[in-house]
């Protein structure tokens, strides 16, 4: 196993990081906040049609890179350090997998063509984003002559704003149905305001949205299995925007803290100082190896393996902010330094598929299984 980029890896990142300073600075996340904007539409034209990143995860036999888990680490570490507000988590690290985790299908194909080409934003209408699971389908489809009807709110739907295509769970005679809703087809989407502005949320409301038949994108049911395969990226892709915040407020706190004098002297030169920023650099080497390593093996990665990274990097995120905020002191917290952002995404992700106890329980529980077996 490596836990080191490779020199195509390598390029991937320091060009995305060149490209992001150019487009998604601080300033630039503030005026779209201050202007009532929830996403920036420009920085994901350019991040899906002109860089591609979107086709990383696709196989080359799909029209995709075919790259792998690795360069999706690396491409939301540095989406997250810049808080992106762009819907890359929701395409890239949710719809995209689970897509293909369906299997062959005329209608899975073609929207992946469009994902590729950079035509198409997605995002997910899951019954509960904050289980770890994603939570059972809160949508009911229906037959109705060659199409389907649904009905049904999902409450939280995380890109709803941004997306060109929601991809719906919907319970179906016993079992789950997955349908693609363009749109414009007769849905309600209302903006909820949410602790982080970086991140648009929505209601998604649905109440006899007829689709054509060949909005459904599953053959025989959507399984368990196919949505706990395309949830794994999923965590992995907010375990990696975690790590690149912390990473990103780290470094803001460092250059804040070699200029701010106190007492005739530099803060950074006290010692505790120095203590508290060399503990978290060890922190932050041990999530990023785990994240490499669970990245570089990823077909096989256990569950408890994710869990625990989700539960390291968003340790992490947290404590990153927060010892941003303290050693910032209070103008941390105020609209024109960038540390509060950090701190309010670190917040809202630690509660997006699943708290961290939950991460907990479901190691606790592997290892149970796993002595019982012994």
């Amino acid at each position: 196993m490596h836990l080191t980029l490779t020199p195509d890896q390598r390029m991937i990142r320091d060009e995305g990081a060149r490209f992001l300073a150019e487009r998604a600075s601080s300033e630039k996340l503030r005026a779209l906040i201050e202007a009532g904007t929830r996403w920036d539409r420009d920085l994901w034209q350019a991040i899906a049609a002109e860089l591609g990143w979107c086709a990383i995860a696709v196989p080359e036999d799909e029209g995709g890179l075919g790259m792998g888990a690795t360069e999706v680490l690396v491409l939301m570490e540095l989406s997250g350090a810049r808080l992106a507000p762009v819907p890359l988590w929701s395409t890239l690290c949710l719809a995209t997998p689970l897509l293909l985790a369906l299997g062959a299908g005329k209608a899975r194909a073609r929207l992946l063509e469009r994902i590729v080409a950079g035509e198409a934003a997605l995002a997910v209408a899951l019954g509960d984003p904050g289980a770890a699971d994603g939570g059972a389908a809160t949508i009911t489809a229906r037959a109705e002559g060659e199409g389907w009807v649904l009905d049904g709110i999902a409450a939280r739907v995380i890109d709803a704003e941004a997306a060109d295509v929601i991809l719906v769970p919907a319970v179906i005679d016993g079992g789950t149905a997955l349908f693609a809703l363009e749109r414009d087809m007769g849905q309600e989407i209302a903006p909820l305001e949410t602790l982080d502005a970086t991140r648009p949320v929505a209601r998604l409301t649905l109440d006899g949205v007829a689709l054509p038949g060949s909005a459904r994108l599953d053959a025989d049911g959507l399984t368990a299995d196919q949505m706990t395969r395309a949830l794994d990226m999923a965590h992995l892709g907010l375990a990696a925007e975690q790590i690149g915040a912390a990473r990103a407020v780290m470094d803001l706190t460092l250059d804040y803290i070699a200029e701010r004098v106190q007492f005739g002297r530099t803060i950074a030169s006290f010692q505790a100082i120095k203590h508290r920023c060399a503990a978290l650099e060890v922190d932050m080497a041990e999530a990023r190896a785990l994240a490499l390593g669970i990245a570089a093996e990823f077909d096989t990665a256990s569950a408890e393996d994710i869990a625990g990274l989700r539960v390291l990097a968003g340790d992490l995120a947290r404590k990153a902010a927060r010892e941003a905020i303290q050693m910032h002191g209070g103008v941390a917290i105020t609209w024109e330094y960038d540390p509060h952002f950090y701190f309010k995404r670190a917040q809202a992700t630690a509660a997006l598929l699943g708290p961290r106890d939950a991460h907990l329980e479901r190691i606790a529980a592997a290892l149970l299984d796993q002595g019982d077996a012994a």
